[in-house]
C-alpha cells in the first residue's frame, strides 16, 4: 500500500501516505481520477498539440507554444532539476507515476465524445503544464500594444490608456496580524482572479505524511501546493506582483545556404537555431511551423520574410520578434520551492522556500502561530535597461542585454494589516503596469472600520461590490447642462491632479495593458467561447483605471460613496447577503426611465445636492434627465439584483463604444497583423473600456467632446433601457475545452472588474464574465479547522458527478466550505 484516499462531504480529497514521495504518487493518482480530461487537455496545450482534437480554433495557441519552445524549455528545466535537486526530481517523478496509473482507470465522458485516449505523462510534463499556464502572466504582449498606440496616436496616448488590459487577471489577498484579530492569531484571506474554467483551475486538497500535513489549493497537473496553503502552524498566499520579467527583441534575420542568421549587438551575424514542426489539426490539413531561436530567445512573431499577413514598411527590415523569458535562459522553473513549502513550520521557512521561486513573480504573504508575518516579492526579474520594460528593443543594438537579477523587495504591515490586489506595492520597482488601486483601497478601508477581526468576518469583504471607478462617468453625467469647468472641453470635470502628466512622464507608473491571462490559447481573453450558453449577449460595459477625481462639492453625487460599516458576521445587512438575496440588493427595482423614479427605490428622493436637484440641462430628453437623476442616487454597488447597476453598465458600455468609434481613434482601430494569439491585447474597444477613467479624466482627449459623447450615450440608453437587473446580463461564462452536451444555465453575478468581488465583463463588448474568483480562502492561524475555502464549481471535474458543481451555490452567495481536519469525519475511499 502506497497511501490512502479519503473524502470530505464535498468530495475534496484528503490523502495520507508514509512519506513525501508516496504522497506525491497518491496526489497524481487522485488528480487523474478526478480530472482526467483536464489533465489530458493541459498536457496537449503544454506540448502545442491541442488542435489535433480541438480543431483549428486551438491552432493559434499551438503555434505560439511551438515557436516559444515551451515543451523544450520544460525538458531543459527537468534536466537541470535532476542534476541540481535529485530529491525534488524523484518527488515529481512519483507524482507523474501516479498520474499515469490513474489515467489508465479514469472514466471521463469527453474521451468518448472525442475518441481521444489519454496519453502518457513524462517526468517533465508537470513543468510544461506550469509553464504553459503562466507564460502570459507577465503580459509581454502589452509591449506590442504600446508600440501600436504610439505609432498611431503618439507617445502621449500611452499615458491616456494607462490602465490594466483586456485579459488582466490578478488576485485579492490580505493579512490581518494577531493584534487585530479576536483570537490573537493572524488571519489570511483572499481570492485569485483567473478565467473560470470547467474543471476549475484550482484543486482543493489535503496532503498528509509524517513530514507534513498541508491543506491548500493545488494546480492540477503539478505536485504539491504552490500558491495557497496551510500547514497548521504557518499559512501562505500569493497575488500576482505584476512584475515585468519577459522581453521582446526586434530581430534582423536573413537566410543563408546553411539556414538562418541573426544580427547581434556587436554587429556580427550569428547562426540561429532553426527547424520545422508539424501541427496536426482536427478536420483540416496539418500545418508546418518554422521554429527559429536567436541568442535572445525564440522568435514568436514574424521571421526572415516578416509577418505571414503583413507587408514591411518601406526601407524597414522584415519584422521578427524574439521572446526572452527566465526559464529559457536559466533552465530553472522554480520547482525546488515546492517541497520546502510543504515542509514549512514558520514564516522563516516559507521565506527560504520562496527564495527559490522563479515564475510567475508573486507577492507572498504568510503568517505563523508564533506571530511571525511575511510580506515580500518572490520570483526572478532580470536587471536590464528601462526601455526593455516598456517597448520592443532592437536586438542588433547594445545596451539591452540582461545583467543579472533583481533582489526581491520586501514590505511590512501597516497598522497590523497587509493588502495586495495587484496594485503598486512592494513590486513597484519591478513592474510597469499595475492594477488600479480601487480593490486594494477598498479592502484597506473596510479593514480599517473594525479593530478586531475573525476568520468568520472575511466573506463580507470577499463579496463587496462597491465600484469606485464609476466616479468619472457619474461626474460627467452630473455636469450635463452645467457651465464648463475645464477650458477646451465644456462640462468636463477637472482632471485628477497629475493624471495625464504622471502617466506620460513616468511610464513605469502608468503604461497600460497588463495582461496575465492563462487562457488566451483557443480563446481570446474575456471572449465567450462559441457554443457557450452565455454566448450571444451583447450588452456592453466598461470602466477601469486609477483613482477617480473627487466629486465636485455640492454635487448630488457628493458623499454618495460612503458605505455603512461592515456588519457583524452573518448579521443583518451583511455584504454577502446582498448577493445571496438580490431582491434586497440596492437598485433592485425594474428599470424605469420614464421620468419617475420608482417609489421605494434607494434612488428615490436622493438626487438633490447642496444646491437642489441635478439640472436637466439643455438638449436632454425627459427620459434621459430621469435616468441621469436615478444614476446620481445610485449607491455604486454592482449587485446582481440591482437595476441601477444594469443602467450604469449600459451607459458605460455606450460611452466606451462611442469613444472607440470616434475618428480621433481611427488610426488605432486596426491592429497590426501579428499572430492571432496577440490580437486581444491590441483590440481598441476593450482598451478604451479599461482605460475609461483616464480617458474621461484627462485634461484633453484629442479634441473629443466627451460631454457630447456622454450625452449621446445617456440618450441611447434612456431610449432603450435594459429591462432587468445587472445579474440578468452579467452572467458566468466558464471556459471549457469542449462545450457541454447540454448547456448549463449559468448564473447571474454580482461584482465588476474594479470591485473587490472582481467578476470581469469585457468593457464595451459584453456583460458576460469569463473571469472572476477562481477560489476563495480564509486561513485561520488560531485553529486550522476554522479555516474555510470554496471554488466556483466543485471538487470533481467529471460532468454528472455529485461534486462537479455542488459548491457553486455557496460561491455565488459568498459562503465557504469548512476545512475538515479530523480524519474521523472523513470517508475512506480506497487504499492505493
Amino acid at each position: 500500500m502506497v497511501g490512502e484516499i479519503f473524502r470530505d462531504p464535498w468530495g475534496i480529497p484528503h490523502l495520507r501516505a508514509d512519506d513525501a514521495n508516496g504522497l506525491a504518487h497518491v496526489q497524481g493518482r487522485v488528480t487523474a481520477l478526478d480530472r482526467a480530461w483536464q489533465l489530458e487537455v493541459e498536457r496537449h496545450r503544454a506540448q502545442g498539440t491541442s488542435a489535433s482534437f480541438l480543431g483549428p480554433e486551438a491552432l493559434p495557441w499551438d503555434r505560439f507554444v511551438r515557436r516559444a519552445r515551451l515543451s523544450d524549455t520544460a525538458r531543459r528545466c527537468w534536466d537541470e532539476l535532476e542534476r541540481t535537486d535529485p530529491g525534488t526530481a524523484e518527488w515529481v517523478r512519483a507524482y507523474v507515476t501516479g498520474v499515469n496509473e490513474g489515467l489508465r482507470s479514469a472514466d471521463a465522458p469527453e474521451f468518448t465524445r472525442t475518441g481521444l485516449v489519454p496519453g502518457r505523462w513524462e517526468p517533465w510534463t508537470p513543468l510544461a503544464v506550469w509553464l504553459s499556464t503562466h507564460i502570459l502572466f507577465a503580459g509581454f504582449p502589452a509591449k506590442l500594444w504600446r508600440e501600436h498606440i504610439t505609432s498611431r496616436l503618439g507617445a502621449d496616448a500611452v499615458g491616456l490608456f494607462a490602465a490594466d488590459g483586456p485579459g488582466t487577471a490578478g488576485s485579492n489577498g490580505w493579512l490581518v496580524a494577531g493584534d487585530r484579530t479576536v483570537t490573537g492569531h493572524a488571519v489570511l484571506a483572499g481570492d485569485p482572479h483567473r478565467f473560470i474554467e470547467d474543471p476549475g483551475v484550482y484543486q482543493q486538497i489535503r496532503l498528509s505524511c509524517p513530514e507534513f500535513d498541508v491543506v491548500g489549493l493545488a494546480v492540477p497537473g503539478v505536485p504539491g501546493i504552490a500558491h495557497f496553503g496551510h500547514t497548521g502552524s504557518v499559512a501562505w498566499a500569493i497575488t500576482n506582483a505584476m512584475a515585468d520579467y519577459q522581453d521582446l527583441y526586434r530581430e534582423r534575420l536573413r537566410r543563408t545556404g546553411a539556414g538562418v542568421e541573426a544580427l547581434g549587438p556587436d554587429g556580427t551575424w550569428r547562426r540561429a537555431a532553426r527547424h520545422t514542426e508539424t501541427i496536426e489539426v482536427a478536420g483540416e490539413e496539418p500545418v508546418e511551423v518554422e521554429v527559429v531561436e536567436t541568442d535572445r530567445g525564440p522568435v514568436v512573431i514574424g521571421g526572415p520574410e516578416g509577418l505571414d499577413d503583413g507587408v514591411p514598411e518601406p526601407g524597414e527590415p522584415p519584422p521578427a520578434v524574439a521572446l526572452r523569458y527566465p526559464p529559457r535562459v536559466t533552465g530553472d522553473l522554480g520547482f525546488g520551492a515546492l517541497l520546502p513549502l510543504l515542509r514549512a513550520r514558520r514564516v522563516a521557512d516559507v521565506d527560504r522556500a520562496v527564495d527559490r521561486w522563479v515564475e510567475p513573480v508573486n507577492v507572498i504573504m504568510a503568517a505563523d502561530t508564533e506571530g511571525g508575518t511575511l510580506h515580500r516579492v518572490a520570483g526572478r526579474v532580470p536587471v536590464r535597461s528601462a526601455a526593455n520594460g516598456t517597448r520592443l528593443v532592437p536586438a542588433w543594438e547594445p545596451g539591452y542585454e540582461w545583467r543579472g537579477w533583481h533582489e526581491p523587495p520586501r514590505a511590512g504591515l501597516a497598522d497590523g494589516v497587509a493588502v495586495m490586489a495587484n496594485q503598486r506595492g512592494p513590486a513597484s520597482p519591478l513592474g510597469v503596469e499595475f492594477a488600479p488601486p480601487h480593490r486594494a483601497d477598498r479592502i484597506t478601508d473596510l479593514l480599517s472600520r473594525r479593530h478586531r477581526w475573525s476568520a468568520a468576518d472575511m466573506p463580507a469583504i470577499h463579496m463587496d461590490t462597491h465600484l469606485a471607478s464609476a466616479t468619472p462617468l457619474l461626474t460627467h453625467l452630473t455636469t450635463l447642462g452645467v457651465p464648463p469647468t475645464t477650458p477646451g472641453n465644456p462640462g468636463t470635470p477637472a482632471p485628477r491632479s497629475g493624471a495625464t502628466r504622471d502617466a506620460v512622464a513616468e511610464p513605469a507608473a502608468a503604461v497600460g495593458g497588463a495582461v496575465s491571462s492563462d487562457r488566451v490559447g483557443g480563446r481570446a481573453p474575456g471572449v465567450v467561447p462559441e457554443g457557450s450558453s452565455s454566448a450571444g449577449s451583447t450588452a456592453a460595459v466598461g470602466g477601469a483605471g486609477p483613482s477617480a477625481p473627487p466629486v465636485p462639492e455640492g454635487s448630488p453625487l457628493a458623499g454618495s460613496t460612503a458605505d455603512p460599516d461592515v456588519p457583524a458576521p452573518n448579521g443583518p445587512g451583511a455584504t454577502r447577503d446582498a448577493a445571496a438575496e438580490p431582491a434586497a440588493a440596492a437598485g433592485g427595482q425594474p428599470a424605469d426611465c420614464s421620468g419617475v423614479v420608482p417609489e421605494g427605490s434607494p434612488s428615490a428622493g436622493s438626487t438633490a445636492g447642496a444646491d437642489g436637484p441635478v439640472p436637466s440641462g439643455p438638449g436632454l430628453s425627459e427620459p434621459a434627465a430621469a435616468l441621469r437623476e436615478r444614476l446620481a442616487g445610485w449607491d455604486r454597488r454592482m449587485d446582481a439584483g440591482s437595476a441601477d447597476a444594469a443602467l450604469f453598465a449600459a451607459v458605460r458600455g455606450a460611452v466606451v463604444r462611442r469613444l472607440a468609434a470616434h475618428p480621433a481613434f481611427a488610426g488605432a482601430a486596426a491592429p497590426p497583423p501579428y499572430p492571432e494569439i496577440f490580437r486581444p491585447w491590441l483590440a481598441l474597444v476593450p482598451r478604451v473600456g479599461h482605460a475609461l477613467e483616464y480617458l474621461l479624466s484627462a485634461e484633453e482627449l484629442f479634441g473629443i467632446d466627451r460631454r457630447e459623447v456622454v450625452r449621446e450615450a445617456l440618450e441611447e440608453v434612456a431610449a432603450r433601457p435594459p429591462a432587468g437587473t445587472w445579474g440578468d446580463t452579467h452572467r458566468l461564462a466558464p471556459w471549457r475545452a469542449l462545450p457541454p452536451t447540454t448547456p448549463y444555465d449559468e448564473p447571474g453575478l454580482s461584482g465588476d472588474h474594479d470591485c473587490v468581488l472582481c467578476t470581469s465583463p469585457v468593457p464595451g463588448l459584453t456583460d458576460l464574465a469569463a473571469r472572476g474568483p477562481a477560489a476563495r480562502y480564509v486561513w485561520d492561524l488560531a485553529r486550522r479547522e476554522d479555516s474555510r475555502w470554496v471554488v466556483p464549481l466543485g471538487a470533481s471535474g467529471v460532468p454528472g458527478s455529485p461534486h462537479h458543481r455542488d459548491q457553486q451555490p455557496l460561491w455565488l452567495a459568498g459562503d465557504l466550505v469548512p476545512v475538515v481536519t479530523d480524519w474521523a469525519q472523513l470517508t475512506k475511499e480506497t487504499d492505493v
